[in-house]
């Protein structure tokens, strides 16, 4: 049995993904600023049922069969609507991916809500590393790898929603993660609960 707990921060709740946020999903997420860095997989223009077809088809399966694991990003003080997602995948190379809406981006929700999946990944999860890819040109989420001490590992090409770019590896390992969580960090948003 795979283990979906609902996680907290001092201002975010992250809950497991269910085939009822799929319409959430489908109001926030098509946005090209929440979509022009992600894999081009991401069907652009997104279709109408766009979201309901990845929950429900992609996600949800994946989750039951353990690859991978995804929770809508909420506030706590409002947790009705969602705000984003943060997921974990077990993928060579590629083992973190996340967005928010474009009203909630620059609030410092996001370093928030991956403390929390960091925790998961490798405390929970056991796991010794951690790949994260992103386009170079995704100023905000190279800033989030930074803050969290990763180190960029490698670059190559990648297919993104808004074309061939270059693709920055970044990479942090249990060791250095725990490194960087036993010394507080004035900067760091709030702390786990």
């Amino acid at each position: 049995m795979q283990i979906f707990p609902e996680l907290q921060t001092r201002r975010l709740l992250l809950s497991p993904l269910q085939l009822s946020d799929a319409a959430a999903i489908q109001q926030l997420f098509p946005h090209w600023d929440v979509v022009r860095y992600l894999d081009s997989r991401v069907p652009w223009p997104y279709p109408d049922d766009g979201a309901l077809a990845y929950v429900r088809d992609q996600a949800l399966p994946a989750m039951a069969a353990g690859h991978e694991w995804h929770w809508m990003i909420r506030l706590r003080e409002e947790p009705s609507p969602c705000i984003g997602s943060i997921s974990l995948y077990d993928q060579p190379g590629n083992n973190r991916g996340f967005w928010l809406a474009p009203q909630w981006q620059g609030k410092g929700y996001m370093r928030e809500a991956c403390e929390v999946i960091n925790v998961f990944w490798f405390e929970t999860l056991g796991r010794p590393t951690m790949r994260v890819p992103k386009a170079v040109g995704n100023h905000a989420s190279r800033r989030i790898s930074e803050h969290e001490g990763m180190r960029l590992v490698a670059t190559a090409q990648g297919d993104f929603v808004c074309g061939t770019l270059p693709k920055d590896i970044w990479e942090m390992t249990r060791e250095s993660w725990l490194a960087s969580t036993a010394s507080p960090d004035p900067q760091r948003p709030g702390g786990l609960q």
